[in-house]
Formats: structure tokens, sequence, C-alpha cells
């Protein structure tokens, strides 16, 4: 049963949520953000993004990640730092020896939503239903977990067609 971890990168917030997968059988193990000092220099952020992760990989142990891909933002600073960010996030998932798969948000919402407009609230409550009694530390984890669920759709579906 791997256990599967999704990545939602920010800067400033990196959500993020682990679970287990059975076939189409899921189970909530954890989640939770990680945050940069929003007053530190960009490349320590950066730096500080990465080890956070490095050590959430060691301590979690995934079998396979998931990051969500970029949107374009109506501010070009913002698309850029979350360009950034995610890089990080890409590196120190492959660096920690785990396959990185990515999909798009608008992917991950029809997987988990049925519907790829739908709004972060009804992601968020779709997460919580497919995952009974997980206590969901914020958005940003509910979207990491909504990567996770995705990916285990993804890998299943993948099985069934070998």
């Amino acid at each position: 049963m791997p256990k599967l971890l999704g990545l939602d990168p920010g800067l400033g917030t990196t959500g993020w949520g682990l679970i287990q997968a059975e076939g189409n059988r899921l189970s909530h193990i954890a989640n939770g953000q990680l945050k940069t000092d929003t007053t530190a220099p960009l490349p320590e952020r950066l730096a500080d993004l990465s080890r956070q992760l490095e050590t959430l990989i060691s301590e979690i142990g995934p079998d396979g990640a998931a990051v969500e891909e970029v949107f374009v933002n109506k501010n070009p600073q913002s698309t850029l730092k979350l360009g950034q960010a995610r890089g990080v996030v890409l590196m120190t998932a492959a660096r920690g020896g785990i396959p990185v798969a990515e999909y798009a948000a608008r992917l991950v919402k029809k997987a988990v939503v049925g519907n790829g407009n739908a709004e972060k609230v009804q992601v968020h409550a779709m997460v919580s239903r497919l995952l009974p009694g997980a206590k969901i530390a914020g958005p940003d984890a509910a979207d990491a977990l909504a990567v996770a669920i995705t990916h285990a759709h993804h890998l299943a579906s993948a099985r069934r067609i070998a």
C-alpha cells in the first residue's frame, strides 16, 4: 500500500498531505503546512523551504509524491515567486529519492470534485468526505491532500490499464 505525498507549493505556505492508497481505498495519514519567514530574503526562504521538506520526507518516508502545477496569477511577481517555490519543492522531492508526478490545478479539481472550475471550498469539502475523520490543517493542506488523491486515482487507473 503506497504512501503518497501531495504538495501544494507556495513561498509563504506549502501545504502537504500524506495518504495511503490501496486500489480505490484511500486513508489519511497526516497533513500540514510548511511556512517560511515572510521578512527573510528570498534565497533564505527558498533554502528554509527545502530544509523543511527534506526533514518531512525523511520523517514520513513516502513512496511517491505529486505536486500541483503553477497557475498564472494577475501579478507577475507572485507567479515568479510561486514558480521558484515550486522548483524547490520538485527538486527536494526528487533528491529525496521518490518519484514525482505533476498535475494541473484544473485536473486536481476535476478528479476530486468532478468539476475543473470548482472553488477551494468545494475541494476542501470533498477532501473531508473522501478522507473521513481527517483534521485538515488549512486550505493549503486540503489542496495538497487533493493532489495526493488525484495521484492515487491516476496510479490506480494506470494499474488497471497495464
